[in-house]
Parts: structure tokens; sequence; C-alpha cells
């Protein structure tokens, strides 16, 4: 089960579903409430790491059986508390996400973005979000569903979900406390997390530690094959270790 981050959607795994497919390993990935497809309340309290974990937890208690997780970014963060929560799972991956609160330029973008949402709303925020982006031009219809995807989302959502991710709690001793196998992964470039203190967090709870080439914070997107090997990888060694 893949869960996505902070403004992504479902399709933030688009690439990496296919491979893992053809690799016998068939995966699902949600739009969290308020992302994309999904819709959600204009209510805040909605948009806590917990009450999205309760979501996550929902469906993993609903399978036949425990389920490989994989969170991104944010996702990792709700993942992680869905783990602690007792959700039943067969392995966590956190990939591109981090001990606890989001830091940096990051962080302070998602400072900026909340009195734009209080006074001009998601489009506002939209718009200032497009003008400041200089990367490489994306084809039309990428282009077309980023900025669906993005006006899709209830202010209280990006306003409840930006507040948990720049305040969310370091809960790497507690996890580590807990009998769940676990891989940290992330692009050699991510500029989130940064990929020393994503490797600190795998030393503190004695988990593998994988780095992707050529990606950065979303290697899902950037590195996808890459992405793939190591998923297959990790969860086999799970597998042969619970089979023995």
């Amino acid at each position: 089960l893949m869960v996505p981050g902070y403004t992504g959607s479902k399709e933030d795994f688009w690439h990496l579903l296919p491979l893992l497919a053809r690799a016998g390993r068939p995966a699902s990935a949600i739009d969290l409430r308020g992302q994309c497809d999904s819709g959600g309340p204009e209510d805040i309290a909605a948009y806590t790491i917990d009450a999205l974990a309760a979501d996550v937890a929902s469906l993993l208690e609903d399978a036949d059986e425990p389920l490989h997780l994989v969170g991104h970014s944010f996702g990792g963060l709700i993942c992680r508390a869905a783990v602690l929560a007792g959700a039943p799972v067969r392995s966590l991956t956190l990939l591109g996400s981090g001990p606890g609160a989001l830091g940096g330029q990051r962080a302070a973008l998602v400072e900026v973005m909340s009195p734009m949402l209080l006074d001009g709303g998601v489009p506002q925020v939209w718009q200032a979000t497009a003008a400041l982006n200089t990367s490489a031009a994306q084809p039309p219809e990428v282009a077309a569903f980023l900025e669906r995807r993005f006006l899709a989302s209830p202010v209280a959502a990006l306003l409840g979900m930006g507040e948990a991710l720049v305040t969310a709690d370091d809960r790497v001793a507690e996890l580590a406390g807990r009998d769940i196998p676990i891989l940290v992964a992330c692009g050699e470039s991510d500029d989130a997390w940064l990929p020393s203190e994503q490797a600190d967090m795998s030393r503190r709870l004695g988990a593998p530690y994988v780095t992707f080439v050529g990606a950065g914070h979303s290697p899902n997107v950037d590195a996808p094959d890459a992405v793939a090997d190591a998923l297959e990888g990790f969860w086999s060694s799970v597998e042969q270790v619970v089979h023995g």
C-alpha cells in the first residue's frame, strides 16, 4: 500500500506500480482525504497526522493479510503513526521521509502559504507556486493534472497537513522499539529531509538505508526502476526471514 505526501496523490506512484506488478508485486496507491479525488471537509482537525493515520490503518485492517506499507515524505509520518497505533503491516518503507518536523526552505514555503490560503484561497496559492516554479517545462497534460490536483484540495487540508508537517514530533525511538522490518530510502539530492538526516534515522532504527542516484525528493517519480528493485529486494528479505 503506497501513501503519498503533502500536496501529492496516488499518481505519484504512476510509474512505480506497473514495475512492481510485473515483478509479481501488485500494489495500490491512495489519495489521502483532502487530496485529488478523495475530497474532504473544511475542518483543519480532520487533517492531523493521527486522523490521516486512522484512515490508513482502516485500509490495513480490512486487508486479507498484513501488507507492505510505503509512505512517501509526509506520507511516511502518517504511515509511522498508523504502525505505532497498532495497524498490522509486514514491513514499513519510509521513502524520502524524516524523523520529525520538516525544516529548511520547504518548511518556510509551507509557512508562507498559510496566510495566502486564508486570504486568497487555493487558487491564489497555486498561481504563486506556478510563478515560482523554475523547473523544466512539463508536458501540457502533466501541467494540467498538477493544477487540477492542487485546486481540488480544500483549504483546510492544505492548512492542516501543512501545520502537521512542520510541527511533527520525532517518534523514531518509539518506532525502533517495535518489531517491524523497516527500510529507509531517499534520492541522493533530496532537499526536504536531507539524506544525512535520513541516514541518521536509519541508524537510530537499525534499518537498512538506500539512496537513489539522480533522484531528488520523489525517487518514485525520478527513478522508479531503482525504487522498484529496492522494494522488491527488501520485501523478499523480509519474507525470507518470516518463512525461514
